[in-house]
C-alpha cells in the first residue's frame, strides 16, 4: 500500500463530514415521504447515494491496496446518483407540467399561479455578477491609472 492512500481516504472522510450540510437536509426530505414530491425525493436520494459513495471510497481506500476497488466504487456511486439525478429532473418537469395544466384550468375561474420561485435566485445572481463586475472594473481602473502603485509597500 503506498502512502498515498491514508491521505486520501483520510482527505475522503473529512469531505464526507462537512458534508453533512447537504445530505443531513436530505435525509430530511427523504424522511418527510409523501409530504415532499417525488422529485425532491428521488433528488435528495441522488444526494445521499452520492455522499455515501464518496465516504465508500474513503473507506475502500483504506482497506485496498490497489487502485481498482476504490475506483470502481467510485464509479459506480457516480452512476447511480448521476442516474437519480437526471430522473429527479424527468420528474420535476413531468410535476412542473401538470402544476401548469392545473393552474390553466384554475385560470377560468380568475386565479392567478404564484409568483415566480426562480425570480430570487435570479436577482441574487444578477447582484453577485454586478458585485463581480463592479470590482473587476474597480482594479481594472486602479490598475491602469497607476493608482493601484500608491497602497503598495515599497
Amino acid at each position: 500500500m503506498t502512502v498515498s492512500h491514508p491521505v486520501l481516504a483520510l482527505g475522503g472522510a473529512l469531505l464526507t463530514a462537512a458534508g453533512h450540510v447537504w445530505y443531513v437536509p436530505a435525509l430530511a426530505e427523504l424522511r418527510a415521504g409523501t409530504d415532499r414530491p417525488l422529485s425532491r425525493r428521488t433528488a435528495a436520494a441522488a444526494c445521499l447515494s452520492g455522499w455515501g459513495a464518496t465516504g465508500a471510497v474513503a473507506a475502500v481506500l483504506l482497506m485496498s491496496g490497489t487502485w481498482r476497488i476504490p475506483c470502481a466504487v467510485a464509479v459506480a456511486g457516480t452512476a447511480v446518483t448521476a442516474g437519480l439525478r437526471l430522473r429527479a429532473a424527468v420528474q420535476h418537469r413531468r410535476e412542473a407540467r401538470e402544476a401548469d395544466r392545473h393552474w390553466a384550468q384554475l385560470a377560468r375561474y380568475g386565479h392567478r399561479p404564484p409568483a415566480d420561485p426562480d425570480r430570487s435566485r435570479r436577482t441574487l445572481a444578477v447582484l453577485v455578477a454586478s458585485g463581480l463586475a463592479t470590482a473587476l472594473t474597480t482594479a481594472t481602473l486602479l490598475l491602469v491609472t497607476g493608482v493601484a502603485s500608491a497602497f503598495t509597500p515599497d
